[in-house]
C-alpha cells in the first residue's frame, strides 16, 4: 500500500507522537469512515498500538496503521498538513476520489 506523508505532515505527526508519549509501538491511524455529505470522510488519530488486522506502514520513521476497510480507499493518497486563514489540519489528496463536498471534509469514490 502506498501512502505518502509530506514534510509538513511528517513534522506535525512527530510532534503529536512526542506530545502523546504513547510508547514505542504508537503510530498514526489513518482511516476512512462512512459519513459526511459526500459519503466518506477521513480520520486521523494517534494510537498506542495497531489492531490485529491492521496494515502497518512506516514512512520517515512514523508507523501508520490502516484497517482493512480503509485500505481500499487510501491507496496512493498523499497526506499534507496545511495552515490557512480558515484554520489548520490534515489535507488529503486522493487519486481515487471522484468527487467531494464544498467544504472539503468528505469525498466520493
Amino acid at each position: 500500500m502506498e501512502i505518502t506523508l509530506t514534510t509538513e505532515a511528517t513534522r506535525k505527526v512527530r510532534g503529536f507522537l512526542a506530545d502523546a508519549a504513547e510508547g514505542p509501538d504508537a503510530g498514526l491511524r489513518v482511516s476512512v469512515l462512512p459519513g459526511g455529505c459526500s459519503g466518506f470522510q477521513y480520520g486521523v488519530d494517534i494510537e498506542q498500538a495497531p489492531e490485529g488486522d491492521d496494515e502497518i506502514l512506516e514512512r520517515s520513521g512514523i508507523r501508520i496503521f490502516v484497517d482493512p476497510f480503509s485500505a481500499q480507499y487510501l491507496e496512493g493518497i498523499e497526506i499534507d498538513y496545511i495552515t490557512s486563514m480558515m484554520g489548520s489540519g490534515f489535507a488529503f489528496r486522493n487519486p481515487q476520489a471522484t468527487g467531494g463536498c464544498g467544504c472539503g471534509s468528505s469525498f466520493t469514490v
